[in-house]
């Protein structure tokens, strides 16, 4: 793989559809809204979008529970409204990337209605069908993601099903055959449409222990956190074989140009980089959701930098993301002041960055009143667990509707909605839009912050820097991860003009031996 290839070089900008732009005045986003948001984004400087998903579903869990794989939910538009907006996104030289949902699909998909009808049905084995514990319950301890047993008994077969998250969410046997067969059919489809690549939903989940054994509990489960965190999914996710799986799905996207296979995968560094594949031939992007699950410290982000380069494999190329539509938005868990350090890291360090919808105008979560809660996570356990506050509307402009909708939101938008919003921030240089186009900018024209070598220059208590370098073009980027004003010193030879800071009145600045960084500063320093 050369640098060249534009995942390599390429931002990618997450869009949760119902909450970018409604275009009928329903309050649900739809893909004619996304259409008529592509000026901003291609404006904004990023190089594909990703779409969470827009098939045919139910709504139990808000398109992760899929009815039909070929074919477009209403609320979001027809496939005339996809093929007109793949040709937009193309004509802009921008790429499109679908969430792809092979774990399950919903209990109204044609397949399990089937699987469900009989045991000697043909397609009872494309689900994961046990017979009952000795005493009648469950077969084994596995908890779902929404809280409660993974298993539902079945009345009219006598046999439970296995569901991960949602009842109405009944897990795919990816051991047989024929489930991959068509699973790999429903990916030709789109890519024979032109599509770019697929995010692939829990791709670590798709093989479960063939001998279906008792997780084992988790010995750091504490009270507040959610049911699931009470075993730890030795047996029931991340399986040998499912490298098996991830290999073949990666060459049905080999057998067309440049196209890209990103996974959702929440494990530790030791494992995430496993899905690579020894040969680089499974995931091209094993999503690293370092920044995500850390803690916002100096020390931690630090180790997270240098032990993810190290576990990388040789030629295994990195990426990184801030937020997303099932964890709280950067702006959230630490501040906005450090939100905009956050920006300048996601977007400096080497890797492919990802950046949801909204993280560019310090969108932060909303409180949701509980007549208005539409998460299953949030209905179905107690705790406060739900995502719904993530998801809410894109923040356009200062009116009613925030520019979103014309109806009322399916969600409600942020109080601060007017102060934060694309229209006010486009307008104002020291905006976090205007701070994130600027970063996108440059890391588009200098490739050593896209595809240049990383090497670590030190940590110095709340401040770590770090060196990007491309044919001998050189920056520095020093980050100050507290609120106090801090001193590091440059290495000798380390020395240049400051080109951008996260706050005002810097630019040209010469920069060399000791270093003084405001509280909430990050400084990219290009170097002589």
């Amino acid at each position: 793989m050369t640098e060249e290839v534009w995942w390599k070089r390429g931002i990618v900008y997450q869009i949760y559809p119902r909450s970018f732009q409604d275009s009928d005045g329903d309050g649900i986003g739809d893909l004619k809204g996304i259409r008529s948001r592509l000026d901003y984004l291609q404006w904004l400087g990023v190089d594909a979008i990703w779409i969470s998903p827009i098939f045919v579903s139910p709504m139990a869990d808000f398109g992760y529970d899929v009815a039909d794989y070929c074919a477009i939910e209403p609320v979001f538009g027809t496939m005339e409204d996809f093929d007109a907006l793949i040709a937009d996104v193309h004509a802009r030289g921008m790429k499109l990337i679908l969430d792809f949902v092979p774990n399950h699909t919903s209990e109204q998909h044609p397949w399990f209605l089937e699987s469900r009808s009989s045991r000697t049905n043909p397609k009872r084995d494309w689900y994961i069908w046990h017979d009952p514990a000795p005493d009648g319950g469950p077969p084994n301890n596995w908890v779902a993601f929404f809280g409660g047993s993974g298993w539902e008994w079945d009345e009219k077969t006598g046999q439970y099903y296995y569901h991960a998250y949602l009842r109405e969410q009944p897990d795919l046997n990816w051991r047989n055959p024929a489930v991959r067969a068509a699973m790999f059919n429903v990916m030709r489809f789109w890519l024979d449409r032109g599509v770019d690549g697929f995010r692939v939903d829990v791709m670590w989940h798709l093989i479960k222990d063939a001998e279906f054994r008792d997780n084992p509990p988790n010995p750091d489960y504490r009270s507040g956190l959610p049911e699931v965190a009470s075993l730890v999914a030795f047996y029931s996710t991340d399986r040998p074989e499912v490298h098996e799986v991830v290999r073949e799905m990666r060459a049905v996207t080999d057998e067309y140009d440049e196209r890209i296979l990103i996974g959702e995968i929440y494990l530790p560094i030791d494992r995430l980089v496993t899905y690579y594949g020894e040969h680089l031939d499974e995931a091209q992007l094993p999503f690293n959701f370092q920044l995500v699950e850390d803690g916002w410290d100096a020390e931690e982000i630090w180790n997270s930098l240098n032990d993810y380069e190290a576990a990388l494999p040789n030629g295994g190329w990195p990426n990184w993301v801030l937020s997303n539509h099932d964890k709280p938005r950067v702006a959230t868990r630490i501040g906005r002041p450090q939100a905009r350090v956050a920006m300048m890291l996601l977007l400096t360090a080497r890797g492919t960055p990802t950046l949801y919808y909204g993280d560019e105008i310090a969108m932060e979560n909303v409180a949701i009143p509980e007549q208005h809660v539409q998460d299953p996570w949030q209905t179905s356990e107690p705790g406060d667990f739900g995502r719904d506050p993530q998801r809410t509307p894109m923040q356009w402009e200062p009116r009613p509707g925030s520019g979103f909708t014309s109806g009322a939101p399916w969600l409600p938008i942020a109080p601060d909605a007017a102060d934060y919003c694309v229209a006010r921030e486009s307008g104002d240089p020291a905006s976090m839009l205007s701070l994130t186009r600027r970063l996108i900018e440059l890391r588009r024209a200098h490739p050593a912050l896209s595809v240049g070598r990383y090497a670590a220059l030190g940590r110095d208590g709340d401040v770590i820097a770090f060196l990007r370098e491309h044919e001998g073009e050189r920056f520095a980027v020093v980050l100050n991860l507290g609120a106090k004003q801090r001193c590091f010193v440059l290495p000798d030879g380390v020395a240049g003009t400051v080109t951008l800071s996260t706050l005002d009145g810097r630019e040209d600045e010469a920069a060399g031996g000791a270093l003084d960084l405001r509280g909430d500063e990050g400084l990219l320093i290009r170097l002589g």
